[in-house]
């Protein structure tokens, strides 16, 4: 295969080389990447499509799927199209530029995922501690307040990780060992000091999933407590089964993306081909089977799918009225 890559030793750019040590299986490792983000790409805007069509979802809940929806295509978007071009076209150069704001990207809406995760578990805990102030408490003008904040906190969080690596001298060497711009994984390509990035890097993951993980944490000790002091044994089960999509998505999302955050601090012990594949994993999975997962657990919404599914593949003039 042709090789389109500039020189390492060019001043304005980087050499992204994909997987390390596996150069030579990149077409395919690129299917099942390839497919992942494709069926993400389809489950979640198939979300975003029946939400936006339907009236009836137009609540709390299904206003939180789409911004969960929203936070996986844009984070699986922000790397899974240059990683792709390293497989398939062997495209590997980018720009400095390009590559910082590639890396600002990523960060804010990787840390904009967690903060839906966030308001997720809160609003399972009114709905299931507090659920006559439901209405009131969660309207859809305060979840639009919590997704905007939430995404200002990912900007200003996200922001002086490029800041920092802007000013830094980068060695004549640039060649990255990843499919994409990772934070650190950049500031290792750095010949200057780059102790303010690592500290900043992992504050950042101790602050961001540690603050997130005390949160869901509370907020499910209290749906616990609540939980246990309900007399009937079918209302017991319906307010946990309310949980449990939501709980799927937190064990997707926090132990693989804790683990890759600290694997490029402490790594000796690892293969960078297996961290790498590993943090590719972690933005193309939960993409996947998110839609899935709501849409088996969530009835509203899993009627509305299959009914614009009949409807397109059913004559003109039938409708469909699910069970």
């Amino acid at each position: 295969m042709a090789n389109f890559s500039f020189s390492p030793s060019d001043s304005s750019i980087f050499i992204l080389t994909g997987i390390p040590g596996l150069e030579a299986d990149h077409i395919w490792i690129s299917i099942p990447f390839s497919a992942f983000y494709i069926m993400g790409l389809l489950g979640n805007f198939t979300v975003l499509f029946v939400v936006g069509k339907e009236q009836t979802l137009h609540k709390p809940m299904y206003l939180l799927l789409c911004m969960l929806a929203l936070s996986d295509i844009t984070t699986s978007t922000s790397f899974v199209p240059k990683a792709l071009c390293i497989f398939w076209f062997n495209l590997k150069s980018i720009t400095v530029k390009s590559c910082l704001t590639q890396m600002f990207f990523f960060h804010t809406f990787s840390t904009m995922h967690s903060a839906v995760l966030v308001t997720m578990a809160f609003d399972r805990y009114v709905a299931i501690c507090n659920p006559l102030r439901y209405a009131t408490i969660l309207t859809n003008a305060r979840i639009a307040k919590l997704g905007l904040m939430g995404l200002i906190r990912a900007v200003l969080f996200a922001l002086p990780l490029s800041l920092l690596l802007r000013g830094q001298p980068f060695c004549a060497n640039r060649i990255i060992p990843h499919t994409y711009c990772d934070h650190m994984a950049v500031a290792k390509v750095s010949c200057g000091d780059i102790t303010a990035s690592r500290v900043y890097g992992l504050l950042m993951a101790f602050i961001i999933i540690g603050f997130d993980l005390t949160l869901i944490g509370l907020s499910y000790g209290m749906i616990i407590r609540t939980v246990l002091r309900i007399s009937s044994k079918e209302a017991n089960q319906k307010a946990l089964n309310t949980c449990t999509a939501h709980i799927c998505a937190l064990l997707m999302a926090y132990p693989l993306g804790l683990f890759s955050s600290l694997s490029h601090r402490f790594s000796q012990g690892i293969t960078p081909h297996v961290h790498i594949i590993l943090s590719n994993l972690n933005y193309l999975i939960p993409p996947m089977l998110n839609p899935i997962i709501y849409g088996i657990k969530t009835k509203d919404l899993r009627d509305k799918v299959v009914k614009y599914i009949c409807r397109m593949y059913s004559p003109r003039g039938t409708d469909f009225k699910p069970a």
